[in-house]
């Protein structure tokens, strides 16, 4: 077997070991997983979640996943704990503990403290027996056969499996609290996912210039507004109703069809069945729009004016293509 055919069969093995490992979690789930939901959800706190070395790192990404989704949570590392971070934990807050072996110095240590000011425990290992599992008063079970790792001793399956049931916890939360698009994107807000979400036409309209002309607006003045507003287009407007629009392609037609074509007017030019959306309604409707009908620009209206134009390049500068 060459290196390129060993590589790729590690790589194999690897991913099949870890993803049978998951799959066989939802057999380990009982009514422990269901009362923890209930007690995250009904709590007063913030979650608190701690552990040591990798599962500290997996700790820390759950806490990421809660904060985003609607439930506040905290990072504590347990070796910090025991060092002055126990004061981060609050009357209300529920603790979550992640340690694989359960047995860690660090979490004998900690767990009775915790104990003593009376907090909910809820552990997620792979050891039932542990004194984590013990000490918790809900356990959710993460146990793996073994690690991806062929001295079965670098955390890797074990901390995919806490890394899922985090997961877990963190979409039954979710759903409970009836979490929306509109809370995802306002915990999102710098994201091209979030501007997806919350971002409205007019956030992109109104930083852009508004071309504007009458149907009897000469064809050469018609071409200096285009040419000066630098958005390929203009509306024609009539007591700032749109009637009509002239792209930078009917300026091309008109040049083909016509030699001389100063005695032109707006009027002679324009389409009269422009595409138009409301300066309320959402960017990613507008592109969804642009995208249809391939086009580059729609023209926007607020109360059935005529309020400007939002262009396809407005919406690849917020990331929203």
């Amino acid at each position: 077997m060459n290196i390129t055919d060993s590589i790729l069969s590690t790589a194999k093995k690897t991913i099949a070991l870890e993803r049978d490992a998951i799959a066989n979690l939802s057999n380990l789930l009982n009514s422990d997983f269901a009362d923890a939901v209930n007690l995250i959800y009904n709590s007063k706190g913030r979650v608190i979640i701690t552990g040591v070395g990798k599962s500290a790192i997996i700790a820390n990404k759950i806490v990421a996943t809660l904060n985003s989704t609607g439930t506040p949570a905290v990072f504590m590392h347990a070796a910090d704990a025991i060092h002055g971070d126990l004061g981060l934990i609050l009357q209300d807050d529920v603790v979550i503990c992640i340690s694989k072996s359960g047995n860690t110095p660090e979490i004998k240590v900690l767990l009775p403290l915790i104990r003593n000011a009376n907090n909910k425990m809820i552990a997620i290992t792979g050891n039932i027996e542990s004194f984590l599992a013990q000490q918790s008063d809900y356990v959710l079970n993460t146990f793996v056969e073994q690690e991806a790792c062929p001295n079965n001793l670098a955390p890797t399956t074990s901390t995919t499996a806490q890394l899922v049931m985090g997961d877990a916890l963190a979409v039954c939360l979710l759903e409970i609290r009836g979490f929306s698009s509109k809370d995802f994107a306002k915990y999102h807000p710098g994201g091209s996912l979030g501007k997806r979400l919350y971002l409205r036409v007019s956030d992109l309209s109104s930083m852009n210039q508004k071309p504007q002309v009458t149907p009897e607006t000469s064809a050469k003045n018609v071409i200096v507004e285009i040419s000066e507003k630098m958005l390929g287009v203009t509306a024609v407007t009539e007591n700032d109703k749109i009637v009509g629009i002239i792209t930078d392609g009917d300026l091309r037609r008109m040049l083909t069809k016509n030699d001389a074509f100063l005695h032109l007017t707006a009027r002679d030019i324009m389409g009269s069945n422009p595409k138009r959306i409301d300066e309320d309604a959402m960017a990613v409707d507008a592109m969804e729009m642009m995208e249809t009908h391939s086009i580059s620009q729609l023209l926007v209206e607020k109360d059935g004016n005529y309020a400007g134009v939002v262009h396809l390049q407005d919406l690849v500068k917020e990331g929203i293509i």
